[in-house]
Parts: structure tokens; C-alpha cells; sequence
């Protein structure tokens, strides 16, 4: 099976730059480009729209949005006009959810609300008229003002259950929280499998692509020290046994964490000094694709040698040249190398 690579950026900064890198992931050659949705950031579908004109060839979509600010006939309606205006490369990645705490909410019953969601959603884009009547989605005599449009559905988790109904609903399952190992990411794929099981369909037809952080660098020591903010975030929020670190290891890093500000992936955030200290390198490398871009060649190879033909990169920068600058240096960098990776899959 060929293999599929997708980018994912964050759009903090304009969106004259966000066009630009978003060109500059197509010509590197990466075969999806997602834009984080996220709750008080540049609307991510606004953004899409934008990049569709820009692009003509990577497929497009929003990594990942969520149930709750959007109704399912809302994302209907964005998906079949992103469709039309991509000439057929969008699809429509979702999950549980990021920033929801900011404006009072959260993710109540996930595996609930995406379930009606996507139903509402397929439904809506076959063309039809939709009566639903579930626990979280309505729709009464629903028909889109729009022609059938088949737009493939992403979910994106790192929750068993969701992997489950990923495997029973979704075209794609973007899993993992960054981590992985082999017992892992064979947990995975058998999560996803019996969730297609459940649905009377082969496994085979998920893509199953893990989720990873990317930061390349002519520095590499730079990039690995430049994504530790994003290591520490995750090791803290699913701390795996196997890696052998004690409660109060635990413990220093949150505190760390929580004398940082901002999020783990602004340009302008705030890494308390002791997260260098505590995250060694030697971790890094379990939590992210960090390096000179010959060393994120050879990362990628590892994880995909775990028994995948896709991967999904979200797209870190090195710190100290800004963002635009710095995820433009990692497109350019992990570009220069995909080509080989590719031949080396066969």
C-alpha cells in the first residue's frame, strides 16, 4: 500500500502565511494538509476555503473539529462547499475537541455525540432528506441545498472507545497521543479492528495513521530541545508504565508545566527552564519526530516500521526564528527527505 504522510499546522500567525506554508506542504509532497481547529483561533474552515484556492492537489481538512460548537448539519454544510470548492480533496477530520474549556464547556460523552454526528453528516451529504432523533443530534426533515458529496471522515484519539467507533465509522483513524510502542500501537490497530468487526467490515478499510509531533532542523540538537514543551505535555497527560518514571517525576514536570503560559504550540508561549532539565533527549525520541531532517527520515522509518503505511505529523518549529520561518525550515526539511522515505516503503 502506498504511503500516506499528513501535515497538520497550527495557524498562529496570519493568514497570508498560513496560504503560504500550506503551498509550501503541497510542493514538499505530503499527501494531506490539515489546519488545527481550535476555539479562539483563526476559524479553520475560513482558512480551508482560502487554501483550496491556493492548492491543487493535497487533500485538505480541519485537524480535528468537534461535535460541540458545530452542529452536524453546520459541518454538513461546510463539507460539501469545501468539496465543491477543492474540486473533491476535502475531508472532514473529528475528535473531541480542542480549547472547549475556554468558553465553559468540555467534551461530554464523546463516543456519543461523534457517532450521531458522522451519521448526521453521511447522511446529509448523500443528498436525502434526514429525520434523526438521537440522544445528542435532531434533524427534522434535513436536505442539503447542495448536490451528493462523498467527503472522507477522520476521527482523531487517543481513547480506546473512540478508536473503536473510528474502526466502525471512519475512513481514517488518526490515533495515539504522540507515544507509541509496540504493544501500543498493536492495542490500536485491535481497538480499530474490532470496531470494524462491529460494522461488518474488514479492518483494512480504516487508514490507521499515528499521530506525531514534527520539528526538523539543520540543528538537530535545537529541534529536540525546541519540542520538550510538547514532550512534557504529553508524558503528563498519558504517562505510560513502561517508561518507569515515579509519581514525583510526575509531579515536577506538571508543576513545570504549569508555570509555562500559553499553549505547547504558540510561537510566543513560555517554557519554564526546568522542562529542559527533566525531558531528556532520550525521551524526546519516544514523543516526537526531532532532528536534522536526515534523523526525522530515520524516526519516521522507526514508527513506520510498527506496521503502518500512513503517518500524521503536526508540524513544530524550531524556536528562535518565529513560527512562520520555523515551520516553513520544517516542510523544507522533512520535504528534502520524503522522497527517500517513500522509495524506502516501497
Amino acid at each position: 500500500m502506498p504511503l500516506t504522510v499528513e501535515a497538520e499546522i497550527t495557524p498562529g500567525m496570519p493568514v497570508h502565511e498560513v496560504v503560504e506554508l500550506a503551498r509550501m506542504v503541497e510542493d514538499a509532497g505530503f499527501d494531506r494538509l490539515g489546519i488545527s481547529d481550535v476555539v479562539l483561533w483563526q476559524d479553520c474552515f475560513v482558512l480551508l476555503g482560502i487554501v483550496a484556492r491556493e492548492t491543487s492537489r493535497i487533500g485538505i481538512g480541519p485537524m480535528v473539529t468537534n461535535p460541540y460548537t458545530r452542529h452536524p448539519a453546520v459541518l454538513a454544510g461546510i463539507a460539501a462547499t469545501l468539496h465543491d470548492a477543492s474540486g473533491g480533496r476535502f475531508f472532514l477530520g473529528i475528535g473531541a475537541g480542542a480549547g472547549l474549556e475556554a468558553i465553559g464547556g468540555g467534551s461530554p460523552r464523546p463516543v456519543a455525540h461523534l457517532r450521531e454526528c458522522v451519521a448526521a453528516v453521511r447522511a446529509l451529504l448523500e443528498g436525502g432528506t434526514v429525520d434523526l432523533a438521537g440522544e445528542t443530534v435532531s434533524l427534522h426533515g434535513a436536505r442539503l441545498q447542495h448536490g451528493p458529496a462523498r467527503v472522507p471522515i477522520s476521527i482523531g484519539t487517543r481513547s480506546p472507545q473512540v478508536m473503536r467507533l473510528a474502526g466502525e465509522v471512519a475512513d481514517i483513524a488518526l490515533v495515539g497521543g504522540r507515544y507509541l510502542s509496540p504493544s501500543l500501537a498493536a492495542d490500536y490497530r485491535s481497538w480499530i479492528a474490532e470496531g470494524a468487526a462491529r460494522a461488518g467490515r474488514p479492518a483494512s478499510s480504516v487508514e490507521v495513521a499515528p499521530r506525531v509531533t514534527l520539528c526538523t532542523s539543520e540543528d538537530g540538537e535545537l529541534a529536540r530541545r525546541s519540542v520538550k514543551r510538547y514532550v512534557a505535555h504529553y508524558v503528563a497527560l498519558i504517562r505510560p508504565a513502561e517508561l518507569g518514571y515515579d509519581g514525583t517525576w510526575y509531579a515536577r514536570v506538571e508543576a513545570a508545566l504549569a508555570r509555562s503560559t500559553g499553549w505547547y504550540f504558540d510561537h510566543d508561549r513560555h517554557d519554564d527552564p526546568e522542562i529542559f532539565s527533566l525531558i531528556p533527549d532520550s525521551l524526546v525520541q519516544k514523543f516526537a519526530i526531532a532532528g536534522t531532517p536526515s534523523e526525522c527520515r530515520d524516526m519516521a522509518e522507526g514508527i513506520l516500521d510498527l506496521g503502518f503505511t500512513s503517518i500524521s505529523m503536526n508540524l513544530s518549529f524550531a524556536v528562535g526564528a518565529g513560527m512562520h520561518r520555523g515551520l516553513a525550515d520544517t516542510i523544507a526539511g522533512f520535504g528534502s527527505v520524503l522522497g527517500g522515505l517513500r522509495a524506502s516503503r516501497g
